[in-house]
């Protein structure tokens, strides 16, 4: 008996890009982050356990386990410190030179027990796909929808380059999908300055 053959065989690798974008009054801003190397993802569950009639040692009848997904965990870890990527998870203030606006003199979280949160934003992620002879075809992007970070540490260690880890949730909204993939065939230009 024949067996239909899969249309599409993906093999992507590598975190090529993750971007986050932000709506404020109408407005989305788009920001890239280019140095992070790992992303993990963990699917947030409810089950509903199965119920099962058993008479007399033997099974009747059952109805199986249900599975709901509620959203995501995601890790997101990143090889270097970045304020704007902090201040959109947790909130904050971001400190400038007063001379020189792109030189970042510091950073200060919200203060302890205050209401201050982070930004709502969709989290995309970009891997590369490949082909037999080694060339990059296309991009694979990965949303996910309604992210909030959680408050962020860091931890220093002698000889080695600090790895940041941040733990993202989301959660779809009412009839949305908690993730969407699409490809694309040019991952975003990043720029200093955006320009209207």
């Amino acid at each position: 008996m024949p067996v239909k053959k899969s249309k599409a065989m993906i093999a992507t690798i590598d975190c090529a890009l993750v971007t986050i974008e932000v709506t404020e009054n109408g407005v989305t801003t788009e920001f890239g982050f280019d140095t992070s190397n790992k992303v993990q993802v963990e699917p947030q569950i409810e089950e509903q356990e199965a119920v099962k009639l058993i008479i007399k040692g033997v099974l009747r009848a059952q109805k199986p386990a249900e599975t709901t997904i509620t959203g995501h965990q995601i890790t997101l870890i990143d090889n270097v410190f970045n304020p704007e990527l902090v201040q959109i998870l947790q909130g904050g203030t971001i400190l400038y030179d007063e001379e020189d606006e792109d030189n970042v003199v510091g950073y200060i979280p919200p203060v302890a027990g205050s209401k201050e949160k982070g930004k709502v934003f969709k989290l995309n992620i970009y891997s590369a796909q490949y082909d037999v002879s080694g060339q990059i075809v296309r991009y694979e992007k990965t949303s996910y929808p309604n992210c909030v970070g959680t408050p962020v540490a860091f931890s220093v260690e002698d000889g080695v380059f600090r790895v940041s880890e941040y733990i993202i949730n989301s959660a779809p909204g009412t009839g949305e999908a908690p993730y969407e993939i699409s490809y694309v065939n040019e991952l975003p230009t990043l720029v200093d300055t955006l320009v209207d």
